[in-house]
């Protein structure tokens, strides 16, 4: 094996996207209620799904991934977990009905390990550093399970 450049990926969860689409959410519920006069509980009841973002923005939790010559470390919030590369027969990419991919190690003794989405770098160029590295991967497309 060659040695690479470690790859790296964190994520915060205070994001400038997040922060703009919570604006316009409860710009779109207030207006409701002030401009139509919608009912303020049902416009709460429609703003109850934005509570996890909100604790996204408060809490700011890290998320990313390492991936040097020997090893795969992770986290997520309090979540660690590290694999070395030798352990990693194939690193599976399927992609979901909602254009998500979630990436699954399948270990030479039959284990596996889920890699939390939210750590995930960019699927192709974790594909490429994967394959950088020697590492088997396979992708499934629109799996169910």
């Amino acid at each position: 094996m060659n040695r690479v450049i470690p790859f790296s990926f964190t994520r915060q969860g205070r994001e400038p996207r997040t922060v703009a689409i919570l604006i316009g959410v409860y710009a779109l519920l207030l207006a409701a209620v002030l401009l139509v006069e919608a009912a303020w509980w049902l416009m709460a009841m429609l703003a109850l799904p934005t509570l996890p973002a909100l604790w996204d923005l408060y809490a700011d939790p890290s998320a990313g991934i390492r991936l040097g010559d020997r090893r795969l470390d992770w986290h997520s919030g309090r979540r660690t977990g590290t694999l070395d590369l030798s352990e990693i027969d194939v690193m599976r990419f399927d992609t979901r009905w909602d254009f998500s991919v979630r990436v699954t190690a399948m270990l030479k003794n039959g284990k596996r390990v889920r890699l939390p989405y939210d750590a995930l770098p960019p699927h192709r160029e974790f594909e490429e550093a994967l394959t950088a590295r020697d590492v088997k991967v396979v992708r499934h497309h629109f799996v169910i399970f």
